[in-house]
C-alpha cells in the first residue's frame, strides 16, 4: 500500500537524521488506533526517536466521543507502553490546541538554545 512504502521513506529519513530533536506524529482522533500508526510509534520508541502525538481533526468530534477516542487510543499504547507519548488535541481549522504546541516547541527550541 502506499502508506507502508510512505512508512519505509519515513523510517528511512529518520534513521539518517541525527539533530532532529523530535518527530510528531499526526493521528486522525476520529478512527480508533490504526496498526500502521501503532506500528509506527512501536518502530520510533525502539529506534529511540523521541516523538509526540498531534491527534487531528478535533473540531470534528463532539466533546465526549472526542475524550472517549483519546481514552482509547491512551488505552492501547498503554498495552505497549509504559506511559503515554506527550500529545496534544488539535484542529487547524479552529486552531484548537495551537498555542499549546507553539509554546511546547519554543520550550525545546529555548532549551536548545540555552
Amino acid at each position: 500500500s502506499s502508506k507502508k512504502v510512505f512508512q519505509k521513506f519515513i523510517t528511512k529519513y529518520f534513521e539518517k537524521r541525527e539533530q532532529m530533536i523530535l518527530a510528531f506524529v499526526l493521528v486522525d482522533c476520529r478512527l480508533e488506533p490504526q496498526p500502521i500508526d501503532l506500528e509506527f510509534m512501536q518502530w520510533m520508541g525502539e529506534s529511540q526517536v523521541p516523538f509526540s502525538i498531534i491527534f487531528t481533526k478535533a473540531d470534528k468530534l463532539k466533546p465526549n466521543a472526542l475524550k472517549r477516542n483519546i481514552e482509547a487510543y491512551e488505552q492501547k499504547m498503554l498495552e505497549i507502553w509504559e506511559e503515554m507519548p506527550q500529545y496534544f488535541i488539535t484542529s487547524s481549522s479552529k486552531e484548537i490546541g495551537k498555542e499549546e504546541l507553539l509554546e511546547y516547541i519554543e520550550t525545546i527550541n529555548s532549551t536548545l538554545n540555552s
